[in-house]
C-alpha cells in the first residue's frame, strides 16, 4: 500500500487528532470529514479503536504500511516496553529530526528536504528519510543548501524544540543526543492499542 500523498487535514479529521501537532488542521472543522461528518457517532468497536490509533500514527510519521509494520517488528525485538520502543524509533527517523529540528514546518516538507539532498548526516549526504539516525550523530544541511528561503522561514516559525536534539544556532546543525522519553512524546498516542493490534 503507497504512502497517503493527499490533504493532511481530511486525515486529521478522520482520526480526529492534529497529524501536524499544532492543532490548525482540525481547528475549522473538528469532526469526520463528509457530508454527514458532524452527525456521525457511535463507539468504536475494540478492533476499530486499535486500528484507529495505528492509523494516526502511521500517518502522523508518514509511513506506508509495509514500513509501519517492520518498524514495528524491530521494536519487539529490542529491550524494554515495545511500544514506547517503537516510538523512538519513528522519532530517530531522519526525516521526523529534521522536522524536529525546525528545517520544515512538517514532516512531509521535512522528507522532501531530505529526498532532495539537502541534508547530511555526519558530514555525508544522505537522501533517504527513513535513514535510522545513531545516538550522536550530527545532523545538518548541506553547504550550498543554507540560503534555502523555505528554510529560513520554517526556522523563524520554531518557537521551542525537542530536548533530545542539541540545536547548534551558529551552524544550524544538531546533534540526536539520546531517544526521547516517553513524556516527551505525544500523550494522545496509546501505543498499547497498537501493540494490541499487531499481537491480536
Amino acid at each position: 500500500m503507497s504512502r497517503y500523498t493527499g490533504p493532511s487535514r481530511k486525515k486529521s479529521r478522520r482520526v480526529g487528532f492534529s497529524l501536524l501537532e499544532n492543532g490548525k488542521d482540525i481547528a475549522r472543522r473538528p469532526y469526520k470529514p463528509g457530508m454527514h461528518g458532524a452527525k456521525r457517532q457511535g463507539k468504536l468497536s475494540e478492533y476499530g479503536e486499535q486500528l484507529k490509533e495505528k492509523q494516526k500514527v502511521k500517518f502522523m510519521y508518514g509511513l506506508n504500511e509495509r514500513q509501519f509494520h517492520k518498524t514495528f517488528v524491530e521494536s519487539s525485538k529490542m529491550q524494554g516496553i515495545n511500544g514506547e520502543n517503537f516510538l523512538k524509533l519513528l522519532e530517530s527517523r531522519l526525516d521526523n529530526l529534521v522536522y524536529r529540528m525546525g528545517f520544515a514546518n512538517t514532516r512531509r516538507g521535512a522528507r522532501q528536504l531530505v529526498n532532495h539532498g539537502h541534508i547530511t548526516v555526519d558530514g555525508k549526504k544522505v537522501d533517504i528519510p527513513s535513514y535510522r539516525v545513531k545516538i550522536g550523530s550530527t545532523i545538518a544541511l548541506k553547504e550550498n543548501s543554507k540560503d534555502l528561503k523555505c528554510v529560513k522561514e520554517a526556522l523563524e516559525n520554531v518557537t521551542t524544540r525537542v530536548e533530545y536534539i542539541d540545536f547548534d544556532k551558529n551552524t544550524n546543525s544538531a546533534k540526536f543526543v539520546r531517544y526521547p522519553e516517553r513524556n516527551e512524546l505525544s500523550a494522545d498516542i496509546d501505543e498499547s492499542l497498537i501493540v494490541e493490534f499487531y499481537n491480536r
